[in-house]
């Protein structure tokens, strides 16, 4: 199967690849953006039929947002963490100023080592470590791939390939809903205390302009889309598994969102959403997002590589540092993105962990 997938790949020119994959992310996108819609009607609706039923009105007590009762407890309770990063900061003066209620400008941000300490994928790693669904032979695996990305500086393709087809022949016909909720636990038990205070006001910023801020990420669709929700952002661009029914398929639609395919996820959504790119501002700590911060107007480089900090000084784009001084740890696994596809490691680690189960 990996070979037949390989075959199917070698078919397309990477150009199309990449922009396959960034059109994926943008319908992707969108698709949760309309879901999001619904939902709000559906919750205004019932609010207002309760509220001729009570009296309290869809605005009352009993509000659509369910700030009160326990589903409002419980999303309280979940986003606390996320919120106190940031809270009360101020983003650096010398930040450009976004022009608030401007319709055609938004934000664009990276995830790891961006939004996060870390990788994202990493952090989903440990979770699922702990809950035993890894054997040491794969920790010390990822181990191994990790300390080759730190010692090289780039990613070994022969690992990415590896780790891609492991991760999409272990979720073939797994449910979308069950990566979805360990995502939602490993959220608060690990990345909800990753978030760096200062890229988080940067992300608050643009929301108190009434900008639209967008998460940008080769991890999976499902924990990109809840790292976004959770710090209020309006979605994310991500790698996205094809799914059937609700299960997944074992393929890409298109491939990695990683370094030009997210440069052509941002002007796909771009084009749908009427976005004037030249209005707009990124942040990334990568090279490899060179293309998605030639983009904008604004590009901003955050706790920045070697490479990119140099290309910054070039082109004098502006460096923002959260890391108080010392060198931040390169945690973004190489093989992370891989694993990320198809919901990569936590589906296939969940597959393993059944199979474990039932031999």
């Amino acid at each position: 199967m990996a070979a037949l997938r390989r075959l199917h790949l070698a078919r397309r020119s990477p150009d199309e690849r990449t922009a396959l994959a960034g059109e994926a992310a943008a319908d992707a996108a969108e698709a949760d953006l309309l879901a999001v819609a619904a939902q709000r009607a559906e919750r205004n609706g019932a609010a207002a039929t309760a509220g001729r039923t009570d009296g309290t009105g869809a605005d009352g007590s009993d509000g659509a947002d369910g700030s009160d009762g326990a589903d409002g407890s419980e999303k309280a309770e979940k986003t606390e963490k996320a919120e106190k990063a940031g809270r009360g900061r101020k983003a650096p003066a010398e930040d450009h100023t976004p022009t608030p209620g401007d319709p055609q400008a938004a934000a664009f941000f990276d995830c790891d080592n961006t939004i996060l300490r870390g990788a994202a994928m990493f952090y989903l790693g440990v979770g699922l470590y702990r809950r035993r669904f890894f054997t040491r032979r794969d920790v010390a695996r990822f181990v191994w791939q990790q300390t080759w990305f730190r010692l090289h500086g780039s990613e070994d393709p022969a690992h990415i390939a590896d780790a891609q087809d492991t991760a999409l022949g272990l979720v073939a016909g797994k449910r979308t809903a069950e990566l979805e909720q360990i995502c939602e636990e490993i959220f608060e038990e690990v990345i909800a205390d990753k978030v760096w205070p200062g890229t988080r006001a940067l992300v608050q910023m643009h929301l108190d302009a009434g900008q639209r801020v967008w998460l940008v990420t080769a991890a999976p669709q499902e924990i990109a889309r809840i790292i976004a929700r959770r710090l209020g952002m309006t979605g994310a661009l991500a790698t996205v598994a094809e799914t059937s029914d609700g299960e997944y398929t074992g393929r890409l639609v298109g491939g990695l969102l990683h370094g030009p395919a997210k440069a052509a996820a941002v002007q796909a959504l771009a084009r749908r959403e009427q976005l004037d790119l030249s209005r707009c501002a990124a942040f990334s700590d990568s090279a490899n997002d060179i293309p998605m911060l030639s983009l904008v107007g604004h590009p901003y480089v955050v706790n920045p590589d070697a490479s990119l900090r140099r290309h910054a000084r070039t082109h004098g784009w502006r460096v923002r540092d959260f890391r108080t001084g010392r060198k931040a740890a390169r945690v973004g696994l190489p093989a992370a993105a891989g694993l990320g596809v198809a919901a990569g490691a936590t589906a296939a680690a969940l597959a393993a962990h059944r199979r474990r189960r039932t031999a």
